[in-house]
């Protein structure tokens, strides 16, 4: 097989009978009008054989797995993997899954070694092994122009635009219609993308020729209320939407300007924090948020929805006889029957809190807690009959005790004050109306013992589905819709204050909180993934679990 495998492609081909020799003809003369063609494309243009068995022969005749990319084909959301610049140049599209390995398709794999590493790193740094396929590269390049006609599609001709202000108003209208969160307008080199974070994740939406630059920087400092001729960072609101508040950043780079807008709706209904994930039980959540002299911390990194979950347990805990008073930068909903303060840049956080405490206040919540001052004041609070509640940005529940050590309190204030830390993550949730469900394969199956075998939590395998995403119009063919938290709750008895006046570690606090009711956030992920909410890729890309078990 290996002498076979070293002859000329074209003979090989033919001895497999896969073409004729008048065929390998007329694929030689089509390649001397076109030498930059290789033998397989070309056999593919002229349509002398089959494509998907074609790109099957070729492939194993070079010593790779192939695949022909049919839309059917593709079943992730290719942008979710690689940047879309990084797929054009480095002709590679993700197209598929499967026990924790992502299928990349490349053009001309056997020249491609660089970019194929690149694309390996950057895949393993998201919990994923990487699995090479070749395709022909004008199967590739005919993809991207279909999704190249999407993206267009997406606002209409945008060359018709003969005013800037109607395409702005295009695209922030779009967004609304989307359910985008953000929408970014990013100079490149020889154009504008607009991309729209929707349900968390950044999806192209257009591409607008590098000319109409200026005109759109322009309009969108004018309508934000920012200084035209100031390039350096500014910080602006566009108003003109009912409904709806949009902050806007803007940040010089190397092509332009670039601007992020953050789409608030003002009338955002407060969902319930059950529907937002928790896990728990209606008891076991007011054990935990109905106390005084004390603090709830919730944490999680940035965009994991800490303040949302924080909006519902304020809404949860609201009544005509307690006195809630919240401190935000900004307010992001208004709450009916609650004192909302915005600060601005030339009040802080502390110095609000101050004035509060003089307010009669019962409940309070403090945004976010970014230094030792406002920490401190807001241990002052909850050891003083308040209940407080509060963000930090930590990976998990337990490090909440060594961030705020970092920050500067005692290990006396943390234990007497901090009664619960909940950490939460936010995952995209299955579209109902285009799932597909499968079985769970052997290895998804062998990840979700070995994660209860290490957390000591049963998860029942016995007859589980799992479910695929899809796509259709209803989730814009991303194959979900809207997202779905998981969590974990630290509760903060007597043992846990014990370990954290004695200056123990993280670890030692983990082990110990292990022997009670805390379970990581991974255990309520996968609770999750077997209601049928998400999938464990979904869940891999937050907590990367395919590497480590």
């Amino acid at each position: 097989m290996e002498i076979r495998k070293k002859q000329p492609l074209g003979i090989e081909l033919v001895r497999r009978g896969i073409v004729d020799g008048e065929a390998i003809e007329r694929a030689l003369q089509y390649q001397m009008e076109h030498p930059n063609k290789r033998l397989g494309d070309i056999l593919y243009i002229l349509r002398e054989v089959d494509p998907e068995r074609l790109a099957e022969e070729v492939a194993e005749i070079i010593g790779q797995k192939g695949i022909f990319l049919t839309e059917d084909k593709i079943t992730v959301e290719v942008t979710d993997y690689l940047p879309w610049d990084m797929m054009k140049n480095y002709k590679a599209v993700p197209f598929a899954i499967e026990s924790g390995k992502l299928k990349v398709a490349f053009a001309d794999i056997a020249n491609n070694k660089e970019n194929i590493k690149n694309v390996r790193m950057l895949i393993l740094n998201k919990g994923l092994v990487m699995e090479p396929y070749m395709a022909f590269e004008t199967n590739i390049e005919e993809y991207f122009q279909k999704f190249e006609r999407k993206i267009e599609e997406n606002i209409g001709d945008l060359k018709d635009h003969t005013s800037v202000t109607d395409l702005v108003d295009s695209i922030i209208k779009l967004a609304i219609e989307k359910r985008a969160s953000d929408i970014h307008i990013e100079p490149q080199i020889d154009s504008v993308r607009v991309r729209f974070r929707i349900d968390g994740e950044l999806f192209v939406m257009a591409s607008i020729g590098k000319d109409r630059q200026p005109q759109i920087i322009g309009r969108l400092k004018a309508i934000s209320n920012m200084h035209q001729e100031k390039q350096e960072s500014q910080d602006g609101r566009i108003l003109l939407y009912d409904d709806y508040n949009i902050r806007v950043s803007s940040q010089k780079n190397i092509y332009g300007e670039k601007f992020v807008l953050r789409l608030l709706k003002k009338s955002q209904k407060i969902r319930n924090i059950f529907e937002l994930g928790f896990p728990y039980s209606e008891k076991e959540l007011n054990r935990a948020i109905n106390k005084k002299n004390s603090m709830t911390i919730m944490a999680a990194p940035t965009g994991e929805g800490k303040t949302t979950s924080l909006y519902s347990i304020l809404d949860y805990l609201k009544s005509d006889d307690i006195n809630i008073t919240t401190i935000e930068d900004p307010v992001e909903i208004r709450i009916p029957g609650l004192n909302q303060i915005e600060i601005d840049k030339n009040v802080r956080f502390a110095d609000s809190l101050r004035t509060i405490l003089r307010q009669d206040p019962d409940v309070i919540l403090v945004g976010e807690i970014r230094d030792k001052e406002t920490a401190e004041i807001a241990v002052q609070a909850g050891q003083t009959g308040h209940y407080v509640l509060s963000t930090i940005h930590t990976i998990d529940s337990i490090e909440v005790v060594t961030r705020l050590r970092k920050m500067g309190l005692s290990d006396y204030d943390i234990a007497s004050t901090v009664g619960v830390t909940i950490s939460q993550r936010l995952l995209r949730r299955l579209c109902p109306h285009c799932r597909r469900e499968r079985d769970f394969t052997e290895f998804e199956k062998e990840v979700i013992e070995k994660v209860g075998k290490r957390y000591n939590t049963e998860f029942n395998l016995e007859n589980a589905k799992t479910y695929d995403a899809v796509g259709c119009d209803e989730c814009n063919n991303s194959g979900y819709l809207d997202r779905i938290g998981i969590f974990e709750v630290l509760n903060i008895d007597d043992d846990i204050k014990e370990l954290i006046m004695e200056g123990k570690s993280s670890i030692e606090i983990r082990n110990k909180a292990m022997e009670k009711e805390y379970r990581p956030l991974i255990v309520d992920g996968i609770n999750k993934v077997l209601k049928g909410y998400t999938n464990l890729n979904e869940l891999n890309k937050k907590l990367i679990i395919y590497n480590n078990f």
